[in-house]
């Protein structure tokens, strides 16, 4: 993984540097430095195109008065970052960091969980609402979707403030749910790994 960076090889060093000094074990897991503590994952270290990061699996449970950790997406329940753009910011924050990952250590010690947002606590879009009183056969095949495959639905239809695009993708939708299938779902029907996608209909097209 280090060899082959093509940027931020310096900064990821000195956050791999930081990591292992906590005593932590390191792993490749997802292509990418996995840091476990008793086999649990505590951190990893990634980077994009504008910073290098480093991510707590449990982020959601630190102690961060001053705001130095962030979401890496909207819905993020569980992980945090630490996104840093040179090896100065980290050199900064070096004893920052390392508060942070034994904290986290001790938080995998006492076996805490992240209490997840239930698929039921979603508010369901309005526009959705409409479209179950004009659809029985709808309404019901959506109730029968597992609880991931709801929540993963009502995400997609309310990340828009605008009603238009909310009931558009309502209607693309429709014909995905009556047949059982969650926004994410292979539909090529011709995968052996369903629900995910194993490429088998690309390649029958190839050849």
């Amino acid at each position: 993984f280090f060899n082959n960076l093509n940027n931020w090889q310096v900064e990821l060093e000195k956050l791999r540097e930081i990591i292992l000094d906590c005593g932590l074990t390191e792993e490749l897991k997802w292509r990418t430095p996995c840091y476990t503590f008793n086999s649990n994952n505590i951190v990893l270290i990634n980077h994009f195109k504008e910073y290098c990061c480093i991510g707590f699996f449990k982020g959601a449970l630190l102690e961060d008065a001053n705001n130095y950790l962030v979401k890496p997406g909207e819905n993020t329940q569980s992980s945090m970052i630490l996104k840093f753009t040179s090896i100065e910011e980290i050199q900064n924050l070096k004893l920052i960091i390392k508060a942070f990952i034994f904290e986290a250590i001790e938080i995998e010690k006492a076996g805490l969980k992240i209490e997840y947002k239930k698929h039921t606590e979603y508010e369901i879009p309005e526009e959705l609402n409409i479209k179950f009183g004009e659809n029985e056969a709808f309404k019901s095949a959506f109730e029968a979707l597992t609880p991931g495959r709801q929540k993963a639905y009502f995400l997609h239809f309310s990340s828009t403030n605008q009603s238009k695009t909310r009931t558009s993708r309502i209607e693309k939708c429709i014909p995905l749910i009556l047949n059982g299938f969650g926004l994410n779902d292979c539909t090529c029907g011709l995968t052996k790994r369903k629900p995910n996608c194993d490429g088998s209909h690309k390649f029958l097209i190839k050849n």
